[in-house]
């Protein structure tokens, strides 16, 4: 089976064998990317990690922009849908939040490298990219919004939807300062530290 997109940073036609390929690069880019950084990495260079010769990852990706703007959509989604599946399967919003709160440190204490690149790249992008990037980033914002203005004391919202959208931006961007700051500890304790900042933050 094949499909067919007309955005670059989205599989263009594909199969099983080349989805495989496809996710083996985008792997190898994060690798490559969280060791060295993202312009000390050349695009053969990536293909060599994921055993894609020249001429088969340009199949995929015409050039190393391309490859990050996949890499990008491939955070923004994974953490869209597990938002989702978050707010799908628990009833109660005080146990919602705090799964959405694990989930999000876990990413970023995972992919620090690409929340650090995605800051300095992410106005190079391409307009059509970068405005479907920001689409789906407030889709997710927007999941955890619904969560904490959920929150009740007795019948009484806990705070309006302005007031809740400006602390979940604000514990998004607690959250993700790993990206630019070493603390040199383990990560399980960065982990708990930034979890009790979040949940004192939100509540």
């Amino acid at each position: 089976m094949t499909q067919t997109t007309p955005l670059s940073g989205r599989p263009r036609r594909t199969t099983a064998r080349g989805l495989a390929t496809r996710e083996a690069l985008l792997d190898a880019t994060a690798d490559l990317v969280a060791e060295r950084g993202f312009h000390s990495v050349g695009i053969l260079e990536i293909g060599a990690a994921a055993g894609v010769s020249g001429s088969a990852l340009y199949r995929h990706f015409a050039n190393k922009q391309e490859l990050l703007v996949a890499l990008f959509d491939r955070v923004v989604d994974a953490l869209l849908a597990g938002a989702r599946e978050v707010v799908e399967t628990t009833d109660d919003p005080a146990t919602a939040l705090d799964a959405l709160i694990e989930r999000h440190v876990a990413f970023a204490l995972r992919d620090r490298s690409i929340i650090a690149v995605y800051d300095q790249e992410a106005h190079n992008l391409p307009d059509a990219h970068r405005a479907r990037l920001r689409r789906n980033q407030r889709a997710y914002a927007d999941v955890w919004v619904d969560t904490l203005v959920a929150l009740r004391s007795g019948a009484r919202p806990v705070r309006d939807r302005r007031e809740a959208e400006a602390a979940v931006h604000a514990v998004f961007g607690l959250l993700n300062s790993v990206a630019d700051h070493d603390p040199r500890l383990p990560d399980a304790q960065v982990a708990a530290l930034l979890s009790g900042m979040a949940r004192a933050a939100v509540r």
